[in-house]
């Protein structure tokens, strides 16, 4: 009676142990890495707005008492605060899944593609740009390379990654927004020009630059509202972009909102998922 349910259940595991008994890290022939990810779950879109109190100090000598709000004024804010909340919803990774250990180069797209599209190359960064992201490609282009790879390596499957995987993997555990000086710490922000990759601290998953840099494509398309839906659209006019890039400051790294394409153009890239394939 049983026994078509555990032929179903043994097909389905076998890929799923596969991939989980692969290295933690593995390096594809052209030289890039990528961070094997584990299932598990996080709260996606959970905005709960606080209201402070302005506490002013004495005032100095010769100088008037700074004026305080009247307590109706903070009524109103409590009550606009939690108008704005949102609870968000869980998200389940169920299956395992490599995604880059860094943002794709300007040396791998052309590689790949036999061209260097970026904007940041040659006299217009210090050192070698090849270490640089790619950037000023399109969602269509960033199709385009990852057609290419997929031919050129018979072994694997790349993409990019879902909204979802992407937040998943850019949170590495963290169930709230990450710090501003984490995000200093982290993230390539307020800059002229996109930063070689891994100049900053990795996130606890050894994933670098998910924040700053260049923003990177996705596969969902974008909602029309700052935070993902639980289930996203199968249409839409642009696709989302997810972790900010080298033009923003510390309170525009976050993983939690997105934002859509196509950007600035000169600041937006891309980083693959690589699944492997079953035999």
């Amino acid at each position: 009676m049983y026994k078509p349910f555990k032929l179903v259940l043994l097909l389905i595991l076998i890929p799923v142990a596969q991939l989980l008994a692969q290295e933690p890290v593995y390096t594809n022939s052209i030289g890039m890495e990528f961070v094997l990810i584990k299932p598990g779950s996080m709260v996606v879109g959970r905005f709960q707005p606080t209201v402070g109190k302005y506490q002013p100090s004495q005032a100095e000598a010769g100088k008037p008492t700074p004026k305080v709000l009247p307590p109706s004024a903070y009524e109103v804010a409590e009550k606009m605060a939690q108008e704005a909340a949102l609870p968000g919803f869980t998200v389940q990774i169920d299956r395992p899944y490599y995604i880059g250990k860094f943002e794709v180069t300007q040396e791998q797209w052309a590689e790949v593609m036999g061209r260097n599209p970026a904007f940041f190359q040659g006299d217009k960064v210090e050192g070698d740009s090849k270490r640089h992201p790619v950037e000023s490609i399109s969602w269509k282009e960033a199709q385009a390379f990852i057609r290419k790879l997929n031919k050129l390596d018979k072994a694997h499957v790349y993409r990019l990654p879902t909204e979802f995987e992407w937040e998943y993997a850019a949170r590495a555990g963290a169930q709230d927004d990450i710090p501003w000086g984490e995000a200093r710490e982290m993230a390539v922000l307020s800059g002229t020009t996109t930063s070689p990759i891994g100049q900053k601290q990795p996130n606890a998953w050894g994933l670098y630059d998910m924040l700053g840099n260049v923003w990177e494509w996705v596969h969902d398309y974008y909602n029309e509202k700052i935070f993902a839906d639980p289930v996203p659209p199968r249409t839409g006019k642009q696709h989302v972009l997810k972790g900010a890039s080298f033009t923003g400051d510390a309170k525009n790294a976050t993983y939690m909102t997105h934002a859509a394409g196509p950007g600035n153009g000169f600041d937006v890239g891309l980083r693959l998922v690589m699944e492997v394939k079953p035999n």
